[in-house]
């Protein structure tokens, strides 16, 4: 379980505390403040603290006083317009801070994002719960024959158990030895910063996330595709889930224009204008390698 009784009753409590202010809040984004949502097995996202709204984005790009315009359908038409043309300054006026637990793995994963403020939990000063993320049956997949990053076929009968039983087996004995170097018999033990070296990939960290909204719909763009690992995947797309509520007008052109769009290259534009014209144009004419090829025809067919 993610969440212990204690700690949910101090996110409830946390909730009850109203202040007054005079900043732009997001009625959507409030809903989900502080509050956890689990994703895999024994991790979250919550909302900490977050700046701005659609309203922060339009007023940046206009320079203005206020909203800057008192028609909705204008400011959306704005966002829609800076979304379109790649003017990514206006959105980095909002800033989003989370809370995440995750797995180490994906962690590292996660952090080659670069564009973020990042502060993790220190296994140097603390000891780390005995928390691992296992694949639930339906995850675990064999390696890909034609995609060295990706998933092949599921894992079933004897074998999905033998690796099931293989991850607890080796997380439970890592964990027992990790224990045992803080503290043998009374005597001093290993330095903590030493001993966490022994522990595996698939154990829980926490940390705190801020980032602007810019690189935040970058992150999603990458993170929140299918093509992603599911480990991040689910968090990347909890994350979205809250940044819908947060800025409706500018998700709403991210989903249009980043994830449900694409960019053509100069030369598959020029294959897409033969074809338009009625020319059959195949890969040896069209300028493309294969690779280049066969990504065009997974988007035009």
């Amino acid at each position: 379980m993610p969440l212990t009784p204690d700690q949910r009753a101090e996110i409830e409590a946390a909730r009850a505390t109203a202040q007054p202010t005079l900043r732009a809040v997001s009625p959507g984004m409030e809903a989900h403040l502080y509050r956890a949502h689990e994703v895999l097995d024994h991790g979250f996202i919550r909302v900490i603290d977050y700046m701005g709204d659609d309203s922060a984005i339009v007023q940046a790009a206009r320079v203005s006083y206020g909203a800057g315009t008192k028609h909705v359908q204008n400011d959306e038409g704005l966002i829609r317009y800076l979304m379109r043309h790649w003017h990514s300054t206006p959105f980095e006026m909002c800033e989003i801070k989370l809370h995440v637990k995750l797995p180490v793995f994906v962690a590292r994963q996660w952090i080659r994002h670069r564009t973020a403020n990042v502060n993790e939990y220190s296994a140097r000063y603390s000891i780390l719960d005995r928390e691992f993320y296992i694949p639930a049956p339906d995850q675990l997949a064999a390696q890909s024959t034609v995609n060295n990053q990706g998933r092949g076929d599921l894992l079933s009968g004897p074998e999905a158990a033998r690796v099931l039983e293989t991850l607890k087996r080796d997380a439970a004995q890592c964990y027992d030895d990790y224990e045992a170097m803080l503290s043998q018999d009374g005597q001093q033990g290993l330095a903590r910063e030493l001993a966490r070296m022994n522990l595996p990939m698939n154990i829980y960290t926490q940390w705190y996330w801020k980032v602007d909204l810019h690189n935040l719909f970058h992150f999603l763009r990458l993170r929140a595709d299918h093509h992603a690992q599911y480990e991040i995947r689910v968090y990347a797309e909890a994350i979205a889930a809250c940044t819908k509520d947060w800025v409706p007008a500018a998700y709403a052109a991210f989903e249009d224009y980043r994830m449900g769009g694409t960019t053509l290259s100069a030369k598959a534009m020029a294959v897409l204008k033969r074809r338009l014209a009625g020319e059959a144009v195949g890969q040896e004419d069209s300028g493309m390698s294969k690779g280049e090829w066969r990504e065009f025809v997974e988007v035009w067919g």
